[in-house]
């Protein structure tokens, strides 16, 4: 139990304290208990005078506290008062009406300007009012004005529903027509801040201006309409007449006592001339039906003819409010302009057709004319060849026999004149054949390219020599896809050209690889080609040397290169530079996998006068076939020869044997063809070696010696490839022995 009350005051309970330390004191000093007790009594009386002090000083001092902050308190309450009432004072001023709902959405506070438009509602503007409260009673005060479709339910329900958002701004129609313009804001906390200004001056300039820019706008419509070169009136939704010009009227002869406002588009349908007819498009009930549609127009777009010349386009197009409006054209110029280019048109139709056929005439014409050209370039270079080929095996048989020199001589410079000739020959019948479509015989295959460059090297290091040039050559193990034969045409025209165009110097022929394909190069140190001259040297005859003999060419090898390589499909590219020499070089593509190679050692090392060969010729040119005879006995090879394929049947049938191997001509004077005959041989002899010799270089004969396993080689003959021939045919009897 506590001698000291708490309830008491600080000055009461140090009375009680110095009351209870007296009597302390006082019964120590006259008590009658045994002097240690009273001492021990002693000291505890003094304990507790001292906790009494430090009791006394700590409540002194949370009693200073105490009073501090009762006097902070009051300075707070002071201050926030103030700050209430400069607030006060601030909304006060504030022109527009100001409340403030806090967290919960009652009111806080709000100034006097706040719903000072609605009558009954400042008893209600006090603190703690509801939000909701406040809303109902607005949308109930008879100061608000609602349209007729509004309740006062949806105009809360719809107030509300801006309460909801972050920031509202909207406006609220008061009666005599005047408008507040509400604004609502969230705090911070949650709260939210209203603000209701008054807009009606505002709306009511805004209202005259919109009526100002709707009259100004009205004019320079009505303004435009009459300036516009077509007819225009425009429907209400109704269908009712509300804008037109004079040119409708005008147009279609319209009264003008029916172009008043609100005459029905009937009305004016109904008014319409009795010359008036629908030509192309609508009808009269198809365009009534369009105007009377209740839902968006579509675009409709039609003609009608008044009276016997006038045409006049009708135009109509549904607008947003559900009107509409009409425009009339008068296309009476462009339909006469029409008519009159449409029969300009056909007149000009007649004509190209009367000139397309005159030009399909002239041109298969020139198609004949051309076709009997390659025919004859074809048939003179047959027969050219013929004898040619006769002279250069007949030479070919003198070289082993002649021993002076002069005459050496001149069998050389006679054989290098048949070789030009022949070079001639080739050339012309090279072009012929490039310049058709159906001619040429192509014999696309894996090709190694040392086949084709090493025999060329070959070919034209004596003639670099002649002149001093050195020739080099990289050779090249690559496989590629191509025909052999114009291939080795393409690169021997480029390296013919070179040795003919470079005096001192040398000259390169390799191979470099370009992705997929390999490019044949070939350089030369010559005088260059000028830049306006590297496109005319394709052309036929064009020689860049005026000084130049016939004994060089006619100017027809790179024509026959450029078209060559197309036929292939192998990129032709040349650069030049005056001075420092030129470059032609030809991409073709690489086979992969590369085919195994051939063994062609046979081909200078197998003799063919120790394999006793038997050989049948067929050829019907007895100078050619002499020649061929003469050459092959020359080899140590035994002939049986005969002119046509009667003749070679009855030979076969009288000797009874069977050649190793048969030369037989394609065109024959009688009988059959080379290839029939080649056919009879093997029925009675089965299948042999047989070589098909003819100066028809087309893709068909080719393609036809391919498929019977036969060869082919082209007039003029080359004894090395005859040679090869007969050397493969060496080789398998070897085999089979």
């Amino acid at each position: 139990m506590s001698l000291i009350d708490s309830n008491d005051s600080l000055e009461r309970q140090n009375e009680k304290l110095l009351t209870i330390a007296e009597a302390l004191m006082k019964r120590v000093e006259h008590g009658s208990e045994p002097s240690n007790a009273a001492y021990a009594r002693f000291e505890r009386a003094a304990l507790l005078e001292q906790r009494v002090r430090e009791r006394t000083l700590e409540l002194e001092h949370a009693l200073d506290l105490l009073h501090q902050s009762n006097a902070q308190i009051a300075d707070a309450n002071q201050q926030t008062e103030a700050a209430r009432r400069n607030l006060a004072d601030a909304i006060e001023t504030v022109s527009e009406g100001f409340a403030l709902f806090d967290d919960t959405d009652h009111l806080v506070m709000c100034n006097s300007r706040f719903c000072r438009d609605f009558s009954g509602m400042r008893d209600l503007l006090k603190p703690s009012l509801s939000f909701e409260r406040y809303v109902d009673e607005i949308s109930k005060s008879k100061d608000l004005s609602l349209p007729a479709h509004v309740s006062p339910a949806d105009w809360a329900a719809q107030r509300y529903r801006h309460h909801q958002d972050q920031h509202a701004l909207f406006n609220v129609a008061l009666h005599k027509d005047r408008w507040l313009q509400v604004s609502e804001h969230r705090t911070a906390n949650g709260g939210t801040v209203v603000l209701q200004t008054d807009v009606t001056d505002l709306v009511l300039l805004e209202r005259q201006e919109r009526e100002r820019l709707r009259d100004k706008q009205t004019r320079m419509i009505r303004a435009t309409l009459d300036h516009l070169n077509q007819g225009v009136c425009v429907f209400d939704e109704a269908g009712r007449l509300v804008g037109w010009n004079e040119k409708f009227g005008t147009l279609l002869s319209v009264p003008a006592r029916f172009l008043q406002m609100g005459v029905s588009f009937g009305t004016l349908i109904d008014q319409l001339d009795k010359d008036v007819v629908f030509t192309r498009g609508l009808d009269r009930e198809g365009f009534r039906a369009w105007a009377h549609e209740p839902k968006m127009r579509p675009p409709i777009s039609f003609e009608i003819r008044h009276g016997f010349q006038s045409v006049l386009q009708i135009f109509g197009r549904g607008m947003p409010d559900q009107g509409f409006v009409v425009s009339v054209t008068d296309v009476t110029t462009e339909r006469e302009a029409a008519q009159k280019l449409f029969e300009i048109n056909a007149i000009l139709e007649k004509r190209v057709v009367e000139r397309t056929l005159e030009l399909e005439d002239a041109l298969s014409s020139a198609e004949r004319a051309n076709a009997t050209k390659s025919r004859f370039v074809a048939a003179a270079s047959h027969d050219l060849l013929q004898p040619l080929s006769a002279a250069k095996l007949f030479l070919s048989t003198l070289e082993g026999s002649i021993l002076d020199s002069a005459q050496a001589q001149i069998v050389t410079k006679t054989q290098s004149a048949l070789t030009s000739a022949e070079h001639i020959i080739e050339a012309l019948l090279d072009i012929s054949k490039l310049d058709s479509e159906d001619d040429v015989g192509l014999d696309v295959r894996p090709v190694l390219l040392r086949d084709v460059l090493g025999p060329l090297r070959d070919e034209f290091e004596m003639l670099a020599a002649q002149k001093n040039v050195e020739l080099r050559f990289v050779d090249s193990g690559l496989w590629v896809e191509t025909d052999p034969n114009y291939l080795r045409r393409i690169i021997q025209n480029l390296l013919a050209n070179a040795v003919r165009y470079t005096d001192a110097g040398k000259i390169l022929l390799g191979v470099r690889r370009n992705g997929g394909s390999v490019r044949i190069e070939v350089w030369d140190t010559g005088a260059g080609i000028a830049c306006e001259d590297q496109s005319v040297i394709f052309e036929e005859f064009q020689r860049l040397n005026p000084r130049s003999s016939a004994n060089e060419g006619l100017g027809l090898g790179l024509a026959i290169v450029e078209r060559a390589c197309a036929r292939l499909g192998h990129d032709l590219d040349l650069w030049s530079e005056i001075g420092r020499g030129s470059c032609f070089m030809v991409n073709v593509p690489i086979v992969g996998p590369t085919p195994e190679p051939v063994d062609q050692g046979f081909l200078n090392d197998e003799s063919l006068s120790q394999a006793g060969m038997i050989v049948l010729l067929v050829e019907d040119d007895r100078q050619l076939r002499r020649a061929l005879v003469a050459m092959l006995e020359a080899w140590g090879v035994h002939v049986i020869e005969a002119e046509n394929a009667p003749d070679a049947l009855e030979l076969l049938e009288e000797l009874q044997l069977t050649p190793d191997a048969l030369l037989i001509d394609y065109q024959l004077s009688s009988g059959l063809s080379g290839l029939g005959l080649y056919h009879a041989i093997s029925d009675r002899l089965g299948k042999l070696p047989c070589a098909i010799i003819s100066a028809d270089r087309s893709r068909y004969l080719r393609n036809d010696c391919k498929e019977l396993g036969v060869d082919f080689l082209p007039k003029p003959l080359d004894r090395h490839k005859i040679r090869a021939f007969l050397g493969h045919v060496a080789v398998q009897l070897k085999n089979s022995t």
